[in-house]
């Protein structure tokens, strides 16, 4: 049984898989949803975190295990890459969601600035003095689940949560050794207000990536359209 190692996005945590991870399993897959420090029930203060710690907590996920398919959502993308650049042996096949696709010397803010088609930018505020970025509660729908049923977009709003800075100021370090060996795929979500389609398209024109796959979805379609992206992971993980 491959084992497939899940990992959420900003804003988010590894209860946005809860209707993916049961279906993953039907199709035979040993399925690990990891959650970031920060997020979620995790309570670590946002002092102690930065992008190595994220790093580090999917790479104690995966552990000893091989051939492991790795998918970033969002956010992950970057973190993911790192994974697999620093443990490139045990990582099977790269998937990213929605995600960011950076090049060495790249952090999620320097990529986030060049997407002229995302609606992040206008509901994003940063305290700098509790090391947060904030997205405003008006636009948590806009960016994040515009196809999503309006009682989900409800509780999503009701259980935000403010996201750690510093990891997404951080630059990967990536060489064509390590993390330019493992295969990647994407996967597209083509009504995304989050990472707009039209930046997924250049990400990918510039990477190596192997193989791609469209969902008409916004930036989450682990809510909205579950067994479609399943099949989405099921394609790209052959």
């Amino acid at each position: 049984m491959e084992t497939i190692v899940l990992v959420h996005g900003a804003w988010s945590d590894a209860s946005a898989w809860n209707a993916v991870v049961p279906l993953l399993k039907a199709k035979g897959f040993v399925v690990i949803a990891v959650n970031l420090p920060g997020h979620g029930t995790d309570t670590t203060s946002f002092a102690n975190i930065d992008f190595q710690s994220y790093v580090k907590t999917v790479e104690n996920a995966i552990g000893d295990k091989k051939s492991v398919i790795l998918l970033g959502h969002s956010m992950a993308g970057q973190v993911i890459s790192q994974v697999a650049e620093e443990i490139p042996g045990q990582i099977k096949e790269l998937i990213y969601l929605a995600a960011y696709l950076p090049k060495s010397g790249e952090s999620l803010l320097s990529l986030a600035q060049q997407d002229a088609g995302s609606h992040t930018g206008k509901y994003l505020s940063i305290d700098k003095d509790h090391g947060a970025a904030i997205i405003a509660k008006e636009g948590i729908v806009d960016v994040f689940a515009e196809d999503a049923r309006k009682d989900v977009q409800d509780f999503i709003v009701a259980n935000w949560k403010t996201e750690p800075l510093a990891p997404l100021a951080s630059p990967v370090t990536l060489t064509e050794a390590n993390f330019g060996s493992v295969n990647k795929a994407y996967i597209y979500t083509v009504n995304d207000h989050a990472i707009s389609y039209a930046f997924q398209q250049n990400m990918v024109k510039v990477s190596a990536v192997n193989k791609t796959f469209i969902l008409t979805s916004s930036h989450t379609p682990f809510i909205s359209m579950p067994g479609k992206l399943v099949d989405a992971i099921v394609k790209a993980s052959k």
